[in-house]
């Protein structure tokens, strides 16, 4: 029985696959963890670089433009430069700067200003530095491939000792001797490869000593103040805690204040603060006395070089040349607030997470219906990423720093190859529905059907085509005779043999009905179309000698197959309503074509052919067998027989060209 009828099919056949459909999305999970863990690692410029790029744009859209009041830049500008003179200024100069600043009640002076050589008025620079509470900058070079070593660096934490993870170095820029004894911070950042500045250590170890940077050691310094400790206790260790950075530094006497590191001891520059927050006045303002009195009073005056041509600008996310001043100003900011960025140990568990839910959202969506699945997961694959991006940017206006390349990479990924797998699941889907159609229907109506969608009106056009009409005569009284599957058996071998042949010559099968089979052959794309139909007939006849049984059953007459062939205007579309169509012929050439086929028993003849397609025939192939009224229509018709001699002469022609033809008539 399953030889004709085929194993027994499941209603739950997708339910059957979803277990090979769940492993083979869990092996695209691995491949998308590698390819992410691949990128992240061979890429790693690549990945530092974008989630550095993003964030500093995200940080220009949470910019917060609220006054720093507590810090005011003087700024060495053009206006300075004009009205003072050119760089570096007379010590004299910069001494004057200094008792106007304390004049104006600044509580401390910072100095982004490096003064390496000797000068005249150095000593009196000197004092008032000393008096007037400042701090001034020195230089350690990180960078190897530079040999530098001058000035007298001096500075140094004595509490602090060189250890991991703080950087160390050999070579430096430092002040002239005589400003040994004014507290000193260092201004070296960490410049990435772009060009940007987004790092700088706290702490640069050189020749065994530990010296702070210039935010640091304001710090310190404003701690000193009214103490009695003259240094501060600066200490540097493990982070520990889920909400902890990888190293902390800590200020004992800042109430306990630890300053975030990273694994290579640098803390994060926080661009939080839109360059408009920081309070700048000229120092030619403040030099000649016309400086606004409010912006000074009680604050840090910071004092850098803020003029194009003095060459100390970098790029900030904001601007392609901000001044350096802003970025020391900004570093003081984040330190007084203790809220400098970090990346905390739980980070990596909150991408972990983050990678589980896109996994689970995205094994979700392609559990439902494939058409469903074609349509949300490419949204998703797009959403997913971006909602990593989104929790970076969120929490990053809480000072932390997380990443979101690694797991916007992976959900990138797996989206793309879960939407190939699942549109390559409907294309396989797509492809066997076709096969299915264009078994019960022609090929060309199942593409059009595929490409369309289900309706209730008539879709019909006409063509002109040339219509065959095979039936298998007494089949009825067989199968009464016979078991169903024998009858089936019979049936399905004709249906076989007979699409086969009809397919071979050029022409499409319309429609099985009972025993009987509905071809057709367009007269628009072949102008052989009668001849092969003929053609078809008599091979399809050869055929069915073959298949059928010789002996015909006790009582019955003997199974024959007769044909009909007719050729004119048909009527071709789908009928019926939109949730239960059929596929038809309509027109006279039909029901012609099937009376003819009926013709053929009461004329004894194996084949007819109808007055129409004999016109496309010679003379020779055809013999008259007189005019009919055929059953059900009013109209004679002259029908036609084959002449099979001299059909076989033709073939045998075609088989052997150099054979002589004998052409038998009567």
């Amino acid at each position: 029985m399953s030889l004709f009828f085929g194993p027994k099919q499941h209603n739950n056949a997708k339910h059957a696959d979803a277990p090979n459909f769940v492993r083979f999305k869990l092996a695209l999970a691995v491949v998308s963890l590698l390819v992410a863990f691949f990128i992240s690692t061979v890429f790693d410029a690549l990945k530092y670089r974008s989630e550095e790029t993003l964030g500093g744009f995200f940080w220009t859209l949470l910019s917060d433009s609220t006054p720093e009041e507590r810090i005011t830049i003087v700024a060495i500008d053009e206006e300075s430069l004009s009205q003072v003179g050119p760089w570096p200024w007379p010590r004299e100069t910069m001494a004057k700067l200094s008792d106007q600043l304390a004049a104006y009640g600044a509580s401390m002076q910072l100095f982004d200003v490096v003064f390496p050589e000797e000068k005249p008025g150095d000593a009196l620079f000197a004092n008032r530095l000393s008096n007037n509470n400042a701090v001034i900058a020195q230089v350690p070079v990180l960078d190897n491939g530079y040999s530098v070593r001058s000035g007298v660096l001096s500075g140094a934490l004595d509490k602090a000792r060189c250890q991991l993870p703080i950087p160390a170095t050999q070579n430096y820029l430092a002040n002239a001797a005589p400003y040994k004894a004014i507290p000193k911070g260092h201004i070296t950042p960490i410049i990435d490869a772009d060009g940007q500045i987004r790092k700088q250590p706290p702490l640069i170890c050189i020749d065994g000593e530990v010296y702070p940077s210039l935010a640091l050691q304001s710090l310190l310094h404003s701690l000193q103040q009214g103490s009695d400790k003259s240094v501060a206790n600066v200490a540097i260790e493990a982070g520990s805690g889920l909400l902890s950075s990888e190293w902390k530094l800590s200020i004992g006497t800042y109430f306990g204040l630890n300053i975030p590191l990273d694994h290579q001891g640098n803390m994060r520059i926080s661009y939080k603060q839109a360059p408009e927050a920081f309070q700048v006045v000229s120092a030619a303002k403040v030099l000649d006395g016309t400086a606004p009195k409010a912006l000074l009073e009680g604050s840090w005056a910071l004092i850098g070089a803020t003029a194009f041509g003095l060459g100390d600008v970098v790029p900030t996310p904001y601007n392609g040349i901000a001044p350096g001043v802003e970025l020391q100003a900004r570093l003081i900011s984040s330190l007084i607030d203790g809220a400098v960025p970090y990346t905390p140990a739980i980070s990596k568990y909150i991408l972990i997470l983050e990678g589980l839910l896109a996994t689970l959202v995205l094994f979700a969506l392609g559990y439902r219906s494939h058409r469903s699945s074609a349509y949300s997961l490419p949204i998703a694959t797009i959403l997913l990423p971006l909602s990593v991006i989104s929790v970076h940017a969120y929490l990053m206006s809480f000072d932390v720093w997380i990443g979101w390349f690694n797991v916007a990479v992976y959900s990138l990924t797996l989206g793309l190859l879960f939407t190939l797998f699942e549109h390559a699941v409907i294309r396989d889907e797509r492809h066997r529905i076709l096969g299915h159609l264009s078994s019960y229907l022609p090929k060309t109506v199942a593409q059009r059907l595929m490409r369309s969608v289900p309706t209730g009106a008539i879709e019909a056009y006409r063509s002109d085509l040339v219509v065959m009409s095979a039936d298998l005569r007494n089949f009825s009284a067989y199968e009464e005779s016979r078991s169903p599957e024998e009858a089936a058996a019979l049936l399905h071998c004709f249906f076989v043999k007979a699409t086969e042949i009809v397919e071979s010559h050029g022409g499409q099968i319309e429609e099985y009905t009972g025993d009987a089979v509905l071809s057709s052959w367009s007269t628009q794309s072949s102008n052989q179309a009668t001849s092969q139909a003929v053609d078809a007939a008599n091979e399809l006849q050869r055929a069915m000698q073959e298949i059928l049984p010789t002996r015909a059953p006790k009582g019955l007459e003997p199974l024959a197959l007769g044909i009909g062939i007719e050729r004119g205007p048909t009527l071709i579309g789908s009928i019926g309503p939109a949730h239960r169509r059929t596929h038809t012929l309509l027109g006279d050439t039909v029901t012609i074509a099937l009376r003819i086929q009926e013709m053929t028993q009461d004329l004894a003849q194996p084949v007819l052919v109808g007055e129409c397609a004999a016109r496309d025939l010679s003379g020779n192939v055809l013999v008259s067998q007189g005019s009919f009224l055929l059953d059900g229509l009013r109209t004679p018709h002259v029908l036609f027989a084959l002449n099979t001699s001299f059909i076989e002469n033709e073939q045998s022609t075609r088989e052997h060209p150099n054979t002589i033809r004998i052409v038998k008539t009567g």
